[in-house]
Order: structure tokens, then sequence, then C-alpha cells
């Protein structure tokens, strides 16, 4: 009796831990089973350790409450509470292969942290947080060059991020002469000169240090090109040499143009008045021997003469050299008053749409002289030829805009100013745009304000209605 009830016990309690194993079991796997949602596809050797050592948690515990008298278990409510500090021991010991925690918009769902440049998951590598964000190092990119950021500084500017050096190139500017970053002031302010047309930024030095300057559109010539010489002092760039007029014979074409335009007007000029083309010191010669008059300086480009003087014009088109314009040839000749006007003269080498404009504005002093027009004013006389010249511009660059007159057509025998197609090209249209610009703007109290005075009164009474009032009392009307 005594042997057969101790193997009735024995058998009982085998069967009672066999049914324990199994309950417990089943509540242990479903604790663990977040555990395991967590592991990337590819960690298979971390979970293959993580089921060892829970297989061997399990058995430990299992064989102390076998030793227990009676087989009594732990006094707990039920199987989930023996599980749970197992569970927050393998938590503990162990750290998961993933960030525990991201931010909402990194979470793909299984709770690991997402890399904003490729999108994909980072996974237990390394990674960079930057911006409230995370990216794979290789995926840490500039906005600029498009390649990785590895130096520990950078710059951002708002969402993007730059290498310090592409940040600077987007954003300090360069001088468009020597082609280097603008230095900073004392104050450790960026200082710099900028044309107010053309908009070319350059450091404030080069405003003293000799560098050349076209003298039709002013530009400052830069380190990457060079400018032709005029040999007269005088520099002209490669856009404004592309129309330069450089002998009296191609600037005869454009002369008996505008002389169309004025006829086209109602304004016939018609005495023949001599036009040459000269050198800047045949005509500062001229200007010094005229009584009358008043000159533009230092930009005196052209000029109505009135008294008989001998005058070196320029006969002969220079060829190009490495030094610039050679070869020209000139010619002395004797200018005699057979009316108001002795000649016209104008610099040579200027671009066609500037030769144009000091032409028209010649011939309007020449008009003026020669209707009878006396004793005005320099800020009248002069402010109504840059009208004219003006008007002139704008039939050129602007067709239609005052019902002008367009000489484009008479003169287009000089073939380089057009392209194929027979057009002026975009570089003269601009340049003719520029010298709009510098009639308008101009700061001179005869050539600026006379100008601004007399353009308000053409556009108020029209330009007939404003010469008879200039006739009559030699201003301009209000």
């Amino acid at each position: 009796m005594s042997s057969s009830s101790s193997s009735s016990s024995s058998s009982t309690l085998k069967n009672h831990n066999e049914r324990r194993k199994s309950r417990f079991m089943r509540w242990f796997n479903k604790l663990f089973k977040g555990n395991r949602a967590v592991l990337a596809e590819d960690d298979h050797s971390w979970a293959s350790k993580e089921k060892e050592e829970r297989d061997r948690s399990v058995a430990r515990s299992l064989g102390k409450d076998s030793k227990r008298p009676n087989g009594q278990r732990r006094q707990t409510d039920n199987d989930e509470d023996l599980a749970r500090p197992l569970h927050d021991n393998l938590n503990s010991s162990k750290e998961p292969p993933h960030p525990p925690s991201c931010a909402p918009w990194e979470d793909n769902g299984r709770g690991c942290r997402k890399c904003s440049g490729c999108h994909r998951d980072i996974g237990s590598g390394n990674y960079l947080g930057c911006m409230g964000t995370f990216f794979h190092p290789e995926c840490f990119l500039c906005h600029a060059c498009g390649f990785p950021i590895t130096e520990y500084e950078f710059s951002l500017s708002g969402n993007n991020s730059y290498h310090k050096s592409c940040f600077k190139e987007l954003t300090h500017p360069k001088c468009e002469v020597c082609h280097q970053f603008i230095p900073t002031n004392g104050a450790g302010l960026i200082e710099y000169r900028c044309h107010p047309f053309w908009s070319q930024k350059y450091c404030p030095s080069h405003e003293n240090d000799n560098i050349k300057r076209c003298c039709s559109c002013e530009r400052l010539e830069s380190r990457n090109t060079r400018y032709v010489s005029l040999g007269d002092g005088r520099s002209l760039c490669l856009e404004c040499m592309e129309s330069a007029i450089v002998d009296t014979w191609d600037c005869q074409q454009l002369y008996h143009a505008i002389r169309d335009f004025y006829e086209g007007m109602n304004m016939a000029i018609d005495q023949q008045i001599p036009m040459l083309l000269v050198e800047r010191q045949a005509l500062n010669e001229a200007i010094e021997g005229e009584k009358h008059g008043s000159h533009h300086f230092p930009e005196t480009r052209g000029l109505c003469l009135s008294e008989e003087q001998t005058v070196t014009s320029v006969l002969k088109r220079p060829r190009m050299a490495v030094r610039g314009l050679v070869g020209i040839r000139t010619q002395p000749q004797k200018l005699t008053r057979k009316c108001e006007v002795t000649a016209i003269l104008v610099l040579y080498g200027l671009p066609r749409l500037l030769t144009g404009a000091i032409l028209t504005h010649e011939l309007m002093h020449a008009w003026l002289r020669l209707k009878g027009f006396r004793n005005l004013s320099p800020e009248v006389e002069e402010g109504i030829c840059q009208v004219l010249s003006q008007m002139w511009l704008e039939s050129e660059v602007v067709p239609g805009s005052r019902n002008m007159p367009s000489t484009s057509a008479a003169s287009s025998s000089s073939t380089w100013s057009y392209s194929k197609k027979g057009g002026k090209s975009g570089v003269e249209n601009k340049l003719g745009e520029f010298f709009m610009h510098q009639i308008a703007h101009d700061a001179s109290p005869a050539y600026g304000a006379g100008f601004r005075a007399a353009n308000t009164a053409v556009n108020k009474y029209g330009l007939r209605r404003t010469l008879d009032h200039i006739r009559l009392t030699g201003s301009f009307p209000l």
C-alpha cells in the first residue's frame, strides 16, 4: 500500500508539472510575441540566441518549482505573473537591434527609424540625426553638389544641408572682374560696387586700379576676357565691337538713314552737311576751336561744328591685331562754312546704335540752327536734342513705340550688326536699351534735367507744338 501510494503521488506530480509547463509556455509565447515582431527579417542570429536564453530561463524556473516540497507552486495569481519577471529580465539584459522609438513620421509600422534620404529602414548600423530626422551616413547629401557631407561642420538653409564651401559658393558674391570672393570691409560686411544697368558686381578696389572700362557700355574688363584697344586711350568690349563703325564710309550709310528719319517726321534737313568720323584727339581739338555750343565733358562723343576748321577724319577701316585695331588711315580735311553748320563730327569705333544716337543728337543741333532757333539755353537745346536721340533709339529697339520711322532697313548695309536672318541681335538690342537708360538717367543739368523737361513736354503736347513754343519763348511749355 505504501509503495503504490508513493508511485501514484510521483506520477500525479509529474503530470501536474507538465500541465504547468504547457500552460506556462502558452502565456510566455503570448508575451514574447511582440518582442519577436520588432526583429528585422535578416536578424536570424539574434532571434536564435534569444530563443535559447528564453528556454534556459524557463527550465531554471521549472526546476526550482519541482524542488519545492509537495510540488507547491509560487503564490501567484496566474502564470502571467511568473512570465513577467523573465520578460523584464531579458529586455534589460539585451539591447534590441533597432532604436526603441522614433518620431511618428519616421515610424515604418514596426517601430524602427527610416532614412529621410533613401526612405529605407536604417537598421542596426550607424545613422545621423539632423533637423529632427535621421539619415544613413551615405544619404546625408549636400543640396548643391550632391555628394555626402562627411565634415563635422556644415551649413543649413531652410530644410537643405550644404558643405560649408558649397554654401559659400552659392551665397557669397564673387567679383565679376577678378573672379575672387568679394572681401569683407572693416565692419565684417560684404561691400561691392554694382553697375546700375548691367548689374556687374566688382570689388571696390577696381574703381582705382586701372582696370579697362568699355568706352561704350561702361562695363569693366574681366580677367577672362580682353578688350580691344582703339589706339586713342579707349577700349571696346567684344560685344560692342561686333557692331562697331570704324570708318567714315560705313558711317555715311547710317548718316543718310538718319536724315531719312528726320524727313519722315517732316523735319527735313535741306543743306548738305559733311559728316566725318574722327579719333578722340581730333574731336578734342575741334571742340577747343569751337566758339559756340555746350559740351558734355568728359563724355563728348560728337560735335555739330559751326566754325571753319581743318579736321582729321578716319578714312580707312583698321584691321584687328593682337594689341587692338591697327592700320588706320586718316586724312586732314578743310571745312569751310557754307551755312550755319560747317560739319558733324562723331567718334569712330562706337557701336552702330550709339553712333546713330550721337548722329541724331548732332543733326538736331543742325536743324535748330538752320531753322533759325537762336540763343537757346543749354538745358533747352541739349534737352530737345536728347529727346530726338531717344526717339531714334526707340524706333530701332522698340519699333512702333512712338510711331516713328525706323532706319534699320535703310542702314542694313552695315551687315556685321545684323544676324543672318536680317534682324538686330539680342546683344545689340540690349545695348540700345542701355543707351536709352543713359539718356534717361543722366545727372547733368543740361543733358539730364534738360532731357526730362523736354520729354515731359513732348509727351504732353507733341513734338511739333513743343518746337513751336520753344521758337516763340525759348522754353518748354508747361
